[in-house]
């Protein structure tokens, strides 16, 4: 994998999949956010500012339109301005920790929409537990909040109640920030339609499938609770 442009998978490219560059700024909050020492108020303010980072990179998917405006002084600008309007979807309850990001990182139409996916103790799967979303979704780019992406699990099991309200997986944009190798090619070549950004992928996982090296709980990290 190549630390800038598009990820490789060694078998084929996947043209949808964006890894930030890993500039020393990037490498320095990944950093902060692997280090176990690392407080819980540190934490969510890097989690706050590299989500800045993979946001302001999703919404290079969002279609733009010309648009001609007049300025102070009397003349005229050749600028663009939204084709669609913006719904975060945020899984919960990770997700949450970017959704005020989004909010002061788009200026267009914005709505939220939330789902709980949680793993069913006898089968192992990802049942879903709880969606609220906006009325008219399917007519905005959907940018899926998710920071981790292990398994794939449930952000598989995210996109498949998107499908199902009549959102398209061209207009899905998977927001993350840190994904296993494996999990990545399970989402990607699953839905060839979707649009992942993330912000690095390590190559392993643990035997109890947690991302390696990783950092940690995230959830755990970011709210305190651990």
């Amino acid at each position: 994998m190549q630390s800038t442009g598009k990820y490789t998978n060694p078998a084929h490219t996947l043209d949808r999949v964006t890894v930030l560059k890993q500039t020393t700024h990037i490498l320095h909050l990944l950093t902060i956010l692997r280090d176990l020492t690392t407080e819980t108020s540190t934490f969510a303010t890097v989690v706050h500012q590299i989500s800045r980072e993979v946001i302001t990179t999703a919404l290079d998917h969002i279609p733009f339109e010309n648009a001609v405006i007049k300025t102070p002084v009397g003349g005229t600008f050749g600028g663009v301005s939204p084709a669609k309007g913006v719904c975060g979807v945020s899984i919960l309850r990770a997700g949450a920790s970017m959704e005020n990001v989004l909010r002061e990182s788009w200026l267009g139409k914005l709505s939220f929409g939330k789902i709980l996916i949680q793993r069913d103790e006898e089968t192992c799967l990802p049942q879903l537990f709880y969606s609220k979303f906006p009325p008219r979704m399917a007519d905005d780019i959907v940018l899926l909040l998710e920071p981790m992406l292990a398994t794939g699990g449930s952000i598989m099991k995210a996109v498949d109640v998107l499908l199902d309200k009549g959102v398209s997986q061209e207009n899905i944009v998977l927001v993350n920030i840190l994904a296993s190798r494996k999990g990545l090619d399970i989402v990607a070549e699953k839905f060839p339609g979707l649009k992942i950004v993330t912000a690095a992928v390590d190559e392993e996982l643990t035997p109890s499938n947690c991302i390696s090296p990783g950092l940690g709980d995230f959830g755990d990290r970011y709210y305190g609770t651990c």
